[in-house]
């Protein structure tokens, strides 16, 4: 338990570290916007009042700087933000977002092949035994599966040690062995929710989802395929773990059958 809470006071001082930085970053950006505006002025004579609102979202998706930050820093320079035209930016890249995460959910399985679905059934156990190791933390932050193996991101702010590998090895085969049924129920996203679902990409779905359950192990809101049992997957192994980027990590597995 004191290990966990040490993990997570680690992952609030490196968040507080990551905005610090995106402020200071922010700043400077914003700096050489009002340098900008200043040159203009002085080769036309003509001031500009207005910050666009591309500009303003710029500054908020390429440099996480907070729209109420570059509001309060336009006022005291005597100027506006195109406040209509950053919420017009804003929804073009929800829109854009929500089409690639359906593209990446799509993409994550190379085929429907019997050891596709196989691999693709031992990322849910994956998951869930992250979760029960590391910490509830842990969220899938994206997966590519083929014939040969599972690749799966998380989120985590460190490397995995030995025994922690070794110990989620072990959690994933001991499911395997339990020879754990995979159950699959139409739900609402709220009703899985209540039932301690974990949920994902939940705004690609309709007003219902499909909930796959293993056992009592793990229950996810997942689009299939899936194997019916856990005894199909045979042994589970980690081949590689590294980072994928600043607070993702990403595992390599496959399943000898």
């Amino acid at each position: 338990m004191k290990n966990k809470q040490n993990k997570i006071l680690d992952e609030i001082s490196l968040e507080e570290k990551k905005f610090q930085k995106t402020l200071e970053a922010g700043l400077k950006e914003f700096q050489k916007l009002l340098e900008t505006f200043q040159a203009v002025f002085e080769k036309t004579g003509k001031k500009t009042t207005t910050i666009a609102g591309k500009q303003v979202f710029k500054l908020y998706d390429t440099y996480g700087f907070p729209l109420e930050m570059t509001a309060e820093l336009a006022q005291e320079a005597n100027l506006q933000i195109d406040t209509k035209g950053f919420e017009e930016a804003f929804k073009k890249h929800q829109e854009k977002s929500r089409l690639s995460l359906e593209k990446k959910f799509k993409g994550g399985l190379a085929d429907n092949s019997q050891m596709t679905t196989a691999l693709h059934t031992a990322t849910h156990l994956l998951h869930q035994a992250l979760r029960n190791i590391l910490g509830e933390h842990v969220a899938q932050r994206g997966s590519n599966i083929t014939g040969e193996r599972l690749r799966f991101d998380f989120s985590h702010p460190e490397k995995l040690s030995e025994d922690e590998k070794i110990a989620i090895e072990n959690m994933i085969n001991e499911q395997i062995k339990e020879k754990l049924p995979i159950i699959m129920k139409e739900m609402t996203v709220e009703e899985a929710k209540k039932q301690g679902a974990i949920g994902l990409f939940t705004n690609k779905y309709g007003e219902k989802v499909k909930v796959y359950s293993i056992g009592n192990f793990s229950k996810e809101i997942c689009g299939g395929p899936h194997v019916t049992n856990t005894q199909e997957l045979g042994i589970f192994k980690i081949k590689k773990e590294q980072a994928s980027s600043s607070g993702v990590r990403r595992i390599k597995a496959v399943l000898k059958i």
